[in-house]
């Protein structure tokens, strides 16, 4: 049974964390204070979102055998090298999904609604006819919205009568996707070989390193530039945290030029002890300006021009 364990992923539960900030930002956004978080509830929804996300891993490793054998490390995943059932594989499937389903109904609607929706989106990226991981760029764009349903999720625990304003979405949206380009650069470079590459995962046919890593850059754009928007007209303060953003962006870029990059396995990157100092430095700032007011950035949401004394 540790195959059909391991097949669900528990080592990857540390992503669902990118509930959390959904729930912080409903308390920022909304009226309800911190005292208004209900641990038992965000556990219940953490693990709900790892149930979910197990199921979406467990067809992911069963439909992907057939292309894992010519990647480097995932050719020893337990579905490539041992004969493992699919009617066990079904039912472990379902099982997630009931349970997770289940777990989301302990919530409310809106996160059952949107735990569901994490489930199609399973589905369109590992099943034929649609598959989307095999098409350039949708395969990109359509795993990277798990990240905004994530948000969603965690903002669902705190309130159900709203949604997160779209600028947060998008931003979370195209930092999902940021992230999603650079591990595919990294697994391309890696690979070292286009012909097999295309054999792994067909969108590589398509792709080349400067596709990718340009890609990379316009999906970070459009992340920083929707952050901006939102940090603007919610807490300019925020603003003077968006350098440390660009530096944690820039450092993970660089990151995935690195031979066997641990870009790679987003699930091990708490171990690279620089990139957790720096996103803990953002952190930190972020903390700080959530409580200090910074009157003279108020003048920049100001639609006047500013004047020049002339004596």
């Amino acid at each position: 049974m540790k195959n059909y364990i391991k097949i669900a992923r528990p080592d990857h539960w540390i992503k669902n964390l990118f509930i959390l900030p959904g729930t912080i930002i409903a308390v920022l956004l909304t009226k309800h204070s911190p005292a208004d978080i209900n641990l038992i509830k965000l556990v219940t929804a953490f693990l709900a979102t790892c149930m979910i996300a197990s199921a979406n891993y467990v067809i992911n490793e069963w439909l992907d055998a057939p292309f894992d054998k010519f990647h480097p490390t995932k050719k020893n995943r337990p579905v490539v090298t041992t004969n493992m059932k699919l009617s066990i594989v079904l039912l472990e499937y379902f099982l997630l999904i009931i349970i997770g389903i289940s777990l989301s109904l302990l919530i409310n609607l809106p996160f059952t609604v949107t735990s569901a929706v994490l489930l199609v989106m399973g589905v369109l990226y590992n099943v034929k006819p649609f598959r989307t991981k095999d098409i350039p760029y949708f395969d990109v764009l359509s795993e990277s919205v798990n990240n905004m349903l994530r948000l969603l999720m965690g903002w669902f625990v705190i309130t159900a009568s709203s949604v997160p304003p779209s600028s947060i979405l998008i931003g979370y949206w195209m930092t999902g996707a940021f992230l999603m380009a650079t591990k595919r650069f990294a697994e391309y470079r890696m690979i070292g070989n286009p012909e097999t590459a295309g054999l792994y995962r067909r969108s590589f046919i398509y792709y080349t390193e400067k596709k990718l890593l340009t890609s990379a850059l316009f999906y970070a754009l459009v992340s920083t530039f929707c952050l901006g928007v939102f940090l603007i007209k919610y807490r300019i303060e925020y603003l003077l945290c968006m350098p440390f953003v660009f530096l944690l962006y820039s450092y993970y870029t660089a990151m995935s030029l690195d031979p066997d990059s641990a870009v790679q396995r987003p699930e091990k990157l708490y171990k690279e002890k620089k990139l957790m100092f720096i996103l803990l430095i953002m952190l930190i700032v972020f903390i700080i300006f959530t409580f200090i007011d910074v009157e003279f950035l108020h003048i920049l949401t100001s639609n006047a021009l500013v004047s020049i004394p002339i004596e």
